[in-house]
């Protein structure tokens, strides 16, 4: 079989080669169009201006899809599931151009490692070209990477719920942060899911920006009873979860303009509210209509023009009950963490009051 040749495309002046550029990387859809690797990369350079707004500088993980994306398809759960479709790369590849740079960061492990770090767009497109489809970012920035300057609230729709029920508490959490006297920046997940993004003062750690989003969520819970903060899936009901945790170290969620790894290559789309509530079907914003969509702007073009205190939200932390909440499994053991048992597998008894387990 011969191969078809290498294309370029070009990002912000600069030439990226790529290869296989007829490989399809999405079937197509009732809605869109089989999605070359071609494509994909053309998308990128794109959309490079607004990608660099929204992640330049910031150590970046790629969830890359070697093979392109296929119904049935799965991602990678741990370093050692082999098998699996896709997986996520934390570590910047060996034999990277010069001009893809990478940033060191640590796990809460304590490991460390040099992540991709962003500062032109053909980055993304040699990451493209190296079969990423989504791009992971943390929310924090080359010069600090221990202090994010974003607070990121996940608006996750639970079993029973859809993109209707995130788009309604979404305007009640656009409601909290004005009352806050807060500017919050809203995007589809690319899935049936809300992000809101806070810039914030590089001035708190990971920890404190997580009990930020607590205290946000339990407000939210108490505006609106389709909201839950509840850790635990058998506790959250046919309510939208507010995930607190997507503001740990080393926690991230798919970046501003982002493909994803789903039927008809949806975009995770920043938006003004006013276009939010507009929205019927997210998956409308995709690879082939996001472009047409970012040349009339970019919604989120003054997200860094102020940085906001997170005092109001940390406020609500200290003064809603609740206390703290489960940390992910792979973190360890957290200061007033409650146990790491299911609700309904808890016997009192065998644990102490700071969540430990008591040995017999």
């Amino acid at each position: 079989m011969v191969s078809n040749p290498a294309a370029v495309v070009e990002a912000a002046g600069r030439q990226v080669r790529v290869t296989s550029p007829d490989r399809v990387v999405y079937d197509p859809t009732e809605a869109t169009p089989a999605i070359t690797k071609l494509a994909v990369c053309e998308y990128y350079a794109a959309v490079g201006d607004a990608l660099m707004r929204a992640m330049g500088e910031r150590p970046t993980a790629m969830e890359r899809w070697p093979d392109g994306w296929r119904e049935g398809m799965r991602l990678a759960t741990s370093t050692q599931d082999r098998d699996a479709d896709g997986f996520y790369q934390k570590r910047l590849p060996r034999g990277a151009p010069d001009y893809v740079e990478s940033v060191r960061i640590t796990f809460p492990s304590g490991r460390p490692a040099d992540e991709l770090c962003p500062t032109e767009p053909a980055a993304f497109v040699w990451a493209a070209q190296m079969g990423t489809l989504t791009f992971h970012p943390w929310p924090v920035r080359r010069p600090d990477v221990d202090h994010p300057d974003e607070l990121r609230l996940d608006l996750d729709p639970q079993p029973g719920t859809g993109f209707a029920d995130a788009q309604r508490v979404a305007d009640v959490a656009r409601e909290l942060l004005v009352e806050l006297g807060l500017r919050g920046y809203p995007k589809t997940s690319g899935n049936r899911g809300i992000h809101i993004y806070l810039r914030i003062r590089p001035d708190y750690s990971f920890e404190e920006v997580r009990h930020a989003a607590i205290g946000f969520g339990r407000e939210l819970e108490r505006r609106d009873a389709g909201v839950t903060t509840a850790w635990w899936k058998e506790e959250r009901g046919q309510r939208i979860f507010i995930d607190f945790n997507q503001n740990n170290r080393d926690r991230t969620i798919a970046g501003a303009w982002s493909l994803r790894a789903r039927p008809g290559a949806p975009v995770s789309t920043p938006m003004t509210w006013e276009q939010l509530a507009e929205v019927r079907d997210p998956r409308d914003f995709n690879l082939t209509s996001v472009p047409d969509f970012l040349s009339d702007g970019d919604p989120w073009a003054e997200m860094d023009d102020e940085a906001f205190s997170l005092e109001p939200l940390l406020n609500l932390w200290e003064t809603l009950p609740g206390g703290e909440l489960n940390f992910p499994p792979d973190y360890p053991k957290m200061p007033g963490e409650p146990p790491r048992v299911q609700p309904s597998k808890k016997v009192a008894a065998h644990w102490d009051d700071q969540g430990n387990r008591i040995e017999k």
